[in-house]
């Protein structure tokens, strides 16, 4: 193709052919000149050549201009003595499955305006193409959808190479649409088992890519009235599974299992579990199949064991799941470190969270209550002001626990029953010791911690105090607190005041006896 310069000169000779194309079959080879710039290295050609193809085809497809069915091979059905109708619908066919397969190349191009300009094409092929489908129906309300189409939308948008994060944050706006959701969990779920099996190192960029699309999946959180296509319907059958949410909820199940099954960074195990207790478990269709990934997580320590036991009390709190060493490793999760990193807060909202219920032993609660109480003893003012409170409530909750601050003649440091180094809090003996340290605490030097302690002096109120305020307390705002402090009244820096700069002799040497 003969082109103009500049980028008005490719849209005109572009739309020359366009027209030439639609007009007359005669002027069908035209096609290959409009493909052809889509392999151009100009970013404004590949734009304007975008929007040619999908003008064409969209009108081809609108118009039933392609070939419906079984594609055959080009070459056979070229050198056959089928009808030149049939072969012009056939040939076209082909031009439009190698456009299709460009666009989904264009997906990973280096400027983003041609990735929205391919995605957005794709989509509008989906949709036309899914309005006038190229197979034929099996039988009387057969639901037909370009899988094959949206399955390369899907790869392309999973890529290993670089990250999609933006692209996918424009294909998020169609799946607000029951049928493309509902099939962009199934063409998920074949991209992870293609790539996991290419790659015997998955790259990073796809474990991304794929997580950012299922964390986009949101699924109604009850049967919807009306459903919602993408691809207009003339007539909803019952029998469809895309219009059911229980099946929904099943492709969301299978989405996530089978990307969670796989070993994934760890920066991953941390975003999957910070979301799993409010956008995946009550999705799921049997939230039990969890339990794995959870249990995994859960081995791996620090905040990613906190964060998996938040999903796994959810289980045993609300779906009856078995786990005995659930408290075992909320034990073994507190140590010195628990003070000083970054997710403090949420460990303790959590903590209160899973030692709320008033039905837990009293061995149990006495050995969390004990181990917190010890590491007290080395915790800076901020963390001493939220966990003194939170040891209290613990007391309050559990009467049968108050016997570890009502115990006058208790063991002596060197014979105190409770052994720290014991995992199991049901052997660690902290119901046959005191809370001593908490007395200890009330000589500590920040006068504030010091009252906190001493509020086991006098019989505990019943209502709890809040310690949602003081989660996040710092030592900067502990600091900037008490620089605001003002005192009652002004200290008096001498005897007799000064009645002036200047005063009878005798006065200034009364005056001077004093001060010296």
């Amino acid at each position: 193709m003969e082109r103009e310069p500049g980028a008005a000169g490719v849209r005109r000779a572009l739309g020359r052919r366009l027209e030439a194309v639609l007009a007359s079959r005669s002027e069908a080879n035209a096609v290959f000149d409009i493909l052809a710039v889509l392999q151009s290295e100009d970013q404004e050609e590949i734009q304007e050549a975008v929007r040619t193809c999908s003008r064409l085809f969209g009108a081809l497809l609108e118009r039933g201009e392609l070939f419906v069915g079984q594609l055959p091979s080009e070459e056979m059905v070229m050198t056959g003595s089928r009808g030149a109708a049939r072969k012009y619908k056939v040939w076209m066919r082909h031009r439009y499955h190698s456009c299709g397969n460009r666009l989904g190349e264009l997906l990973g191009h280096p400027s983003f305006q041609v990735k929205e300009l391919a995605l957005s094409a794709l989509m509008k092929f989906v949709q036309l193409e899914g309005a006038h489908p190229l197979e034929k129906p099996k039988w009387e309300g057969n639901y037909l959808f370009p899988r094959e189409l949206f399955k390369l939308v899907v790869g392309g948008l999973l890529s290993p190479e670089e990250d999609q994060s933006l692209l996918l944050s424009q294909f998020r706006e169609y799946l607000d649409y029951d049928d493309t959701r509902y099939h962009t969990m199934q063409a998920a779920v074949e991209a992870v088992a293609r790539v996991t099996g290419q790659h015997p190192e998955v790259p990073l960029a796809f474990w991304n890519n794929t997580f950012t699309l299922l964390s986009a999946v949101s699924l109604p959180r009850q049967e919807p009235t009306v459903s919602s296509f993408y691809v207009k319907r003339t007539e909803l059958w019952d029998t469809w599974k895309v219009a059911h949410l229980k099946e929904h909820r099943k492709a969301f199940q299978t989405m996530w299992l089978s990307f969670l099954k796989h070993k994934l960074p760890l920066s991953l195990y941390k975003k999957v579990l910070l979301i799993t207790h409010d956008a995946i478990l009550p999705q799921l269709a049997q939230p039990t199949l969890m339990i794995d990934f959870l249990t995994r997580a859960c081995d791996l320590g620090g905040a990613l064991s906190l964060l998996a036991l938040n999903g796994l009390f959810i289980l045993i709190h609300k779906h009856n799941l078995e786990y005995p060493d659930f408290y075992r490793k909320l034990y073994g999760l507190l140590d010195p470190s628990v003070f000083h990193v970054k997710y403090r807060a949420r460990f303790f909202h959590l903590a209160d969270l899973f030692l709320s219920s008033s039905h837990l032993p009293a061995y149990l609660v006495a050995a969390f209550a004990k181990r917190l109480a010890r590491l007290a003893l080395t915790a800076p003012p901020e963390a001493l002001l939220m966990v003194l409170p939170f040891i209290c409530n613990l007391l309050r909750r559990h009467p049968a626990c108050r016997v570890l601050v009502h115990r006058p003649h208790g063991p002596e440091l060197d014979a105190d029953p409770y052994d720290p180094g014991e995992k199991d809090p049901a052997q660690s003996r902290a119901l046959e010791s005191s809370l001593w340290e908490l007395q200890a605490l009330q000589r500590h030097y920040h006068p504030e911690v010091s009252k906190a302690a001493s509020v086991i002096n006098q019989a505990l109120s019943v209502p709890e105090v809040s310690i949602a305020p003081l989660l996040e307390l710092t030592a900067y705002e502990i600091f900037e607190r008490d620089l605001k402090k003002k005192g009652s009244e002004p200290v008096p820096l001498e005897f007799i005041p000064a009645q002036g700069l200047l005063g009878r002799p005798g006065e200034l040497c009364a005056q001077h006896f004093t001060l010296s």
